[in-house]
C-alpha cells in the first residue's frame, strides 16, 4: 500500500511541476520554502526519513500556508507509524485547500481507519466520495469502510462480554505462538511456535508444540520432534477431537531428514497418526485436496469425515470443504457459499465437535476492519447461515485470527499481541459469552482392553444418531495404549459400538436429547469379550415400548450391528434373551420377556440370519444385574442380551 500510495504522491508532484510550467505556480512564491520542500522530497525518495522530515519542517515554518510539504510531510509521518502526526498534517493540508488534491481524504481516512478511530474515517471517507473523479478502486473500498465505520461504532457502544488471560509461561515466550488446537477434553494444547533459525532464508522457521493440562495449569509445552518437526517450516495445525490425528500444512517439497514430504504446490496439506505416544511419518493428504495452489489452515470434524481448509485455487483466498467416503477417499473440495466467502481474504477456520458452528477470520465481512472473527451455523437445509461478527472487544481494528473453541463451547482461545504478554504473539484462553457459543459437546473418555488378559486393544467406535440412522462419530482407541477420546454433541439419542475382529462388540446408549448445560464427561473403560461359548452381550439400544414386545424403529441399528457380527462369523451360534424387573406378575414378566427376545429373533431371520444358528428364551425377572430397588437398577434389569452358544 505505501508504494501505491507513494505513486499517487509523486505524480501528484510531478503533475504540478508540469503545470508550473505553464503558469500554474506552488502553493507558495516563497523560493527558500520551495529550495527546502524539493530537498525534503529527494532525502524522502532516498529514505533518509530524518533530513526530510527537517526539510519539510523548514519549508512550513517558512510559509505556513504551504499545502505540498504539509501532504508529503504527512506522508512522511505515515510511512514511519507516527500516525497521530500524519493524520494532523493531513487534516492542516485540507484546511488549507480542500479541493486541490482529494486524495487526501482518502489517505487520511485510511490512518484512522486502521487505528479504529472511526468516527474521523468515516467523516473523511464520506468527504472523498464527494468529488467524482476519484480512483473506482478506492472508491470502493471508501464505500466499504464505511459500512465498517458504522458499525464498528455501534459495536464498541454494546460492547460483549471479554476478559482474556495469558496461559503464561510455560506455553507462551518472547517468540510467536499462534494456531492453537485442543483435544474434547480440554487437556492437551497442540500450537505452532515461530522460532529462530540461521539457517533458513527467512532467519526462522516454524514448529508444533503440545501442553498438557495439570489440574488448572497449563505444563510447560515441549517440541513434539520428529517426524512432524523437522528443519523445515510446519505450521496451521488441526488436531482431531480425540488427538489422534494431526493435519497441518507444509510448504516444502522435502525429501529426507526423516520425512519423505512430497508436495503438489507451493504449500500442502499433511496428516499423521499418533501411534501409542509417537507419530507416525506425515504423508500428503494427496489430491484432489492438496493441489498446485496454496492450500493451508485445516480443521477436521470431529466425526473425521469433514475436513475444511483455506484455499487461493480460485483466485481469492477462501474456505473450503471436501468429505471422505467409506474408503477413505477425500471427495473433490467445494467452496463454500457467499454467506461465508467473500471478495476478501477468509481464513482461520475452525469447525467445532458439534459439526453445526464454523468459526472463522474474514476481512471481507462488515466488521471492525482488518481481519474479524465471525461464526455461522449450519441450517436444517445444510446451507451455512449468514456470519455473525463476534464483537467487540473480541475483534478490534487489527487483526483478530486463529480462534478455537472448546468441545463445552464455554472457553475460546486465540493468539494476541497484547501488551501484557511476554512478547510477539501469545496465547490467551476467555470465557465465550452465551450467544456466541455452539452446542454443547459432551465426550466419553476411557481405555479399551481385552475382558480376559486385559491387554490394551485397538478398537473401531461408531456413535451413531438413532434417530436419524446416520453415523455421526468413527474413531479408534490408541493402538498401544488402547486409550479413546469420542465427542458427544448433545440434543441427540446415541448408538455407541465398540467393536474389533475376534470380539463381541460392546453396545452402549447415550440419551442426550434435551441436555444442554451437563457438564460432567463419561469416563467409561470398555472391556471387549473374545468370542467363547458363554460369553453374553447386552443389547442397550434395543427399544420397546412400554409393556409392549414389537421392536421400536431406532432399533435397527443395532439390529444391524448383530446382523454384522453373525454376518462376520458364520460359525457363531446365539441364545436371544429377554429380562425384566421384578415390577408386575412373574408369569406376565416371562412372556413379555420371551416375546420381547422372540422379536429380536424373528428380525434377523427376516434378515437372512439361518434360524438353526438361534434360539431365544425369556427368563423374566430370575436373572437381576443389578438392584430392583433403584430406577436406574431396575432400567438396567429390564434388558435384551444375547449369548454365544
Amino acid at each position: 500500500m505505501q508504494h501505491i500510495k507513494l505513486l499517487f504522491l509523486y505524480t501528484f508532484f510531478f503533475l504540478i511541476s508540469l503545470s508550473s510550467i505553464a503558469q500554474v505556480e506552488w502553493s507558495t512564491n516563497n523560493k527558500k520554502a520551495i529550495k527546502a520542500f524539493n530537498e525534503g522530497d529527494a532525502a524522502f525518495r532516498l529514505q533518509n526519513y530524518q533530513e526530510a522530515e527537517q526539510s519539510f519542517l523548514r519549508a512550513i515554518s517558512i510559509d505556513p500556508g504551504f499545502y505540498e510539504a504539509h501532504v508529503l510531510l504527512a506522508e512522511l509521518y505515515e510511512t514511519t507509524h507516527q500516525d497521530s502526526n500524519a493524520v494532523m498534517l493531513y487534516e492542516k493540508a485540507i484546511s488549507l485547500d480542500a479541493d486541490k488534491y482529494p486524495a487526501a481524504y482518502f489517505f487520511l481516512a485510511g490512518i484512522e481507519y486502521r487505528n479504529g478511530w472511526y468516527l474521523g474515517a468515516e467523516a473523511h471517507y464520506l468527504a472523498y466520495l464527494q468529488y467524482p473523479s476519484n480512483d473506482p478502486a478506492n472508491k470502493q473500498k471508501a464505500e466499504k469502510h464505511i459500512l465498517n465505520c458504522r458499525f464498528a461504532q455501534k459495536a464498541m457502544e454494546n460492547p460483549v462480554p471479554f476478559e482474556p488471560v495469558n496461559l503464561g509461561m510455560d506455553v507462551n515466550t518472547p517468540r510467536d505462538e499462534y494456531f492453537p488446537c485442543l483435544t474434547a477434553d480440554n487437556e492437551t494444547l497442540l500450537f505452532t511456535r515461530l522460532l529462530v533459525d540461521k539457517n533458513s532464508f527467512t532467519g526462522k522457521q516454524e514448529d508444533f508444540f503440545v501442553s498438557r493440562k495439570n489440574g488448572d495449569e497449563w505444563e510447560t509445552a515441549i517440541n513434539i520432534g520428529l517426524p512432524i518437526n523437522t528443519k523445515y517450516n510446519e505450521g496451521a495445525p488441526s488436531l482431531s477431537a480425540d488427538g489422534n490425528t494431526l493435519i497441518f500444512t507444509a510448504c516444502e517439497s522435502v525429501a529426507g531428514y526423516g520425512n519423505n514430504r512430497q508436495g503438489f504446490g507451493r504449500c500442502d496439506l499433511f496428516i499423521s497418526q499418533r501411534k501409542g505416544l509417537s507419530w507416525s511419518t506425515p504423508r500428503n493428504i494427496g489430491k484432489p485436496v492438496s493441489s498446485r495452489y496454496w492450500e493451508s489452515q485445516p480443521s477436521i470434524s470431529a466425526d473425521g469425515k469433514t475436513l475444511y481448509f483455506v484455499s487461493n485455487r480460485d483466485s481469492d483466498y477462501d474456505i473450503w470443504v471436501t468429505r471422505q467416503d467409506d474408503k477413505g477417499r477425500w471427495s473433490l473440495p467445494e467452496m463454500l457459499g457467499p454467506n461465508i466467502n467473500t471478495s476478501g481474504y477468509e481464513g482461520s477456520v475452525f469447525i467445532h465437535p458439534d459439526n453445526q458452528t464454523l468459526y472463522f477470520s474474514s476481512d471481507g465481512h462488515v466488521g471492525m476492519g482488518g481481519m474479524d472473527i465471525f461464526y455461522s451455523r449450519l441450517d436444517s437445509a445444510g446451507n451455512w447461515g449468514e456470519p455473525t461478527n463476534l464483537g467487540y472487544p473480541i475483534n478490534t481494528w487489527k487483526d483478530e485470527n486463529s480462534v478455537v473453541i472448546s468441545a463445552d463451547g464455554e472457553l475460546a482461545m486465540f493468539a494476541s499481541d497484547r501488551k501484557d504478554g511476554f512478547g510477539g504473539l501469545d496465547l490467551y484462553a476467555f470465557e465465550l459469552y452465551k450467544e456466541a457459543r455452539p452446542l454443547f459437546v459432551t465426550y466419553l473418555k476411557g481405555t479399551v482392553f481385552d475382558d480376559e488378559t486385559s491387554k490394551k486393544l485397538r478398537a473401531a467406535f461408531e456413535l451413531t444418531d438413532l434417530e436419524t440412522g446416520n453415523v455421526s462419530v468413527t474413531s479408534y482407541s490408541n493402538e498401544e495404549t488402547g486409550e479413546f477420546l469420542v465427542a458427544l454433541p448433545t440434543d441427540r439419542d446415541y448408538a455407541l459400538t465398540v467393536s474389533r475382529p475376534g470380539y463381541l462388540f460392546y453396545s452402549e446408549n447415550f440419551n442426550l436429547e434435551g441436555v444442554h448445560s451437563q457438564t460432567d464427561p463419561f469416563i467409561k473403560d470398555i472391556p471387549l469379550k473374545p468370542i467363547k461359548t458363554g460369553e453374553s452381550v447386552v443389547l442397550r439400544n434395543i427399544f420397546y415400548e412400554t409393556d409392549k414386545y414389537e421392536l421400536k424403529e431406532k432399533s435397527r441399528v443395532e439390529m444391524q450391528k448383530l446382523i454384522d457380527l453373525m454376518q462376520q462369523n458364520p460359525e457363531l451360534r446365539i441364545e436371544i434373551s429377554g429380562h425384566t424387573d421384578n415390577v408386575g406378575m412373574d408369569e406376565y414378566n416371562k412372556v413379555l420377556s420371551r416375546n420381547r427376545a422372540k422379536s429380536v429373533y424373528d428380525y434377523l431371520v427376516e434378515n437372512g440370519i439361518d434360524q438353526s444358528r438361534l434360539t431365544y428364551e425369556g427368563y423374566g425377572k430370575t436373572k437381576p444385574v443389578d438392584t430392583n430397588e433403584t430406577e436406574e437398577g431396575r432400567a438396567n434389569n429390564r434388558r435384551t442380551e444375547f449369548k454365544v452358544l
